[in-house]
């Protein structure tokens, strides 16, 4: 896949603190891309200057290999994280109101029909639920047919099927050849719909690759879980683990062998967790606190 975007050095200054420090990835055309970190990482400055919303400090950002022009807003769609959507006007009305914003815009029928919004086409926007009201963020994001589309934590406050019907949408956009750049604190949602992800830190890109390489590079291996109530056991068996959320984890190299430890005390196949790392693992190796901190 060739490079959509490319950004080269990008540096952010609040005064005398770096938001954004020095840093390099770029986008391929047809990928989805993954920018992931804590409040304060950075992340939102980041895209709030690829979006055009900010200035970088210094820097570069090339669409198609050349700085960016008067082209490039026309270039890209935005789905915000809060964005305001006008009283007493239906679906349908709110997406014509949007589409003249552009020289060209997409048939709105098409995008009622690839944003599964059909059957809310007459409602209110006051009546949406909130999966319905994301999908039409989404909508109006696609108006102008972009080639790459910044969705900044869409899914947050959604319920778990919303949030996969959304992963859905987002998967139909991307084999549609569009390029997207989302943020995230949903690390399932992050495993699932990116090719690639990069990590921010304090303003630094700390790891840029595969969710898959980055976790076998960073993180081999397999964890364990059981309740807490069994961590008696755990120290009776030298198993040294962390408590989380309610169940004692640790990492094995020897998982068959450690699940027959514990089955030999007393706890059943079921009791017993399997599990790879997953993504807020590797952000805890990383930088030594969770990604949803």
């Amino acid at each position: 896949m060739t490079d959509i975007l490319e950004v080269r050095q990008l540096t952010k200054f609040y005064q005398d603190k770096v938001a954004v420090d020095h840093i390099d990835f770029s986008l391929k055309k047809g990928q989805c891309f993954g920018l992931l970190g804590p409040n304060g990482a950075g992340k939102t400055t980041t895209i709030e200057i690829l979006e055009g919303v900010l200035e970088a400090d210094s820097g570069d950002i090339l669409f198609q290999g050349q700085p960016r022009g008067k082209s490039y807003r026309q270039a890209i769609g935005i789905q915000f994280q809060n964005t305001a959507l006008q009283d007493h006007l239906n679906v349908r009305e709110v997406l014509q109101l949007f589409s003249r914003l552009y020289v060209k815009p997409q048939s709105i029928d098409f995008l009622l029909e690839s944003c599964a919004l059909t059957e809310f086409v007459d409602r209110n926007t006051k009546q949406l639920s909130g999966g319905q009201r994301q999908r039409l963020l989404l909508a109006i994001a696609l108006i102008n047919n972009p080639d790459i589309l910044f969705l900044d934590e869409p899914t947050t406050g959604l319920d778990p099927q919303a949030r996969m019907n959304f992963w859905s949408l987002v998967e139909s956009i991307k084999a549609s050849g569009k390029t997207v750049l989302l943020t995230t604190h949903y690390m399932d949602e992050a495993h699932y719909l990116c090719d690639e992800i990069g990590i921010l830190d304090r303003g630094q890109l700390i790891a840029l690759d595969t969710p898959k390489s980055l976790l076998d590079q960073y993180i081999p291996g397999t964890y364990l879980s059981v309740s807490e109530l069994y961590q008696p056991l755990l120290e009776k068996l030298n198993i040294q683990s962390e408590t989380r959320y309610g169940w004692c984890r640790w990492k094995s190299e020897t998982v068959d062998q450690q699940v027959e430890q514990l089955k030999a005390v007393g706890l059943s196949q079921a009791e017993i967790q399997v599990q790879r790392p997953n993504l807020d693992d590797l952000f805890l190796t990383l930088t030594g606190h969770s990604l949803r901190s």
